[in-house]
């Protein structure tokens, strides 16, 4: 099976590290034309370097996935310079900077944060891309969410289980919405990665008897990595994929 991406343009948000970085680079080594966007501009940098060592086309976007504004410009601007937009990965989120607290200890603005990153964000850049791909007749559209949005999330937070959740509940609902017009949309929800600072903390966090438990309990009796999770974001955005929408891959080694 050959997966090929040329002659079409992809958008990669949360492409500054980790699961997007690897995202990003990977269309790109396959003919697409990427266009990747985070709000860390430095580690946005160095995903450029990368593609640019390996002489591939990626450039690059400071974008607030959370601002509505900054995501309607961000995704004109693509479509003026590259005459189209084919394929939109929605990776951008996390967890804010958060931990798990008790309920009666959240306060509202730790609340609205990831919601306005992983979920707000998801659809407001499937609201601007959507146009395009509709005039094109042809799109595709996968969101990242997380096992947390089909179980019990390890983070323990509340904020972040339930947003994975509603990010699973929108794929269903456009996948059904947009494939009249040859628009598919699905979903990967990894399981645990070690694939940023964020997921490094969490691991160190468990202690070596936690990291044990959590090894053991992977059908795989192993972690993946950030390509595991690029590879099923290939195949959902391919030609091979093409009468498949509406559906969440688990890649998570097996639970």
């Amino acid at each position: 099976m050959e997966i090929r991406f040329d002659d079409r343009t992809a958008i990669v948000t949360g492409a500054a590290h980790g699961f997007g970085r690897a995202i990003a680079l990977n269309f790109a080594s396959l003919g697409a034309r990427v266009v990747a966007c985070d709000v860390l501009a430095a580690e946005l940098e160095e995903t450029a370097r990368q593609a640019r060592e390996q002489g591939m086309p990626l450039e690059v976007r400071t974008v607030d996935v959370s601002d509505r504004a900054a995501v309607q410009a961000m995704a004109a601007e693509t479509l003026r310079v590259t005459g189209r937009i084919d394929i939109l990965v929605n990776d951008a989120g996390g967890v804010m900077g958060q931990v798990g607290r008790p309920l009666e200890e959240v306060s509202e603005a730790d609340w609205r944060a990831i919601f306005a990153v992983n979920l707000d964000g998801a659809f407001y850049c499937c609201q601007a891309v959507v146009p395009a791909m509709k005039a094109a007749r042809y799109g595709r559209i996968v969101n990242i969410s997380s096992g947390a949005g089909l179980g019990i999330s390890l983070t323990g937070i509340q904020a972040y289980a339930s947003a994975k959740a509603g990010q699973i509940g929108l794929t269903r609902q456009l996948a059904h919405e947009l494939g009249p017009w040859g628009i598919t949309v699905n979903n990967v929800a990894p399981g645990f990665v070690r694939s940023n600072p964020t997921t490094e903390k969490q691991w160190r966090s468990y202690g070596e008897e936690g990291q044990r438990r959590l090894v053991e309990n992977i059908a795989l009796k192993r972690l993946g990595s950030p390509q595991d999770i690029a590879n099923g974001v290939l195949f959902f955005a391919s030609d091979h994929a093409a009468w498949i929408t509406g559906q969440i891959l688990a890649i998570d080694g097996g639970r």
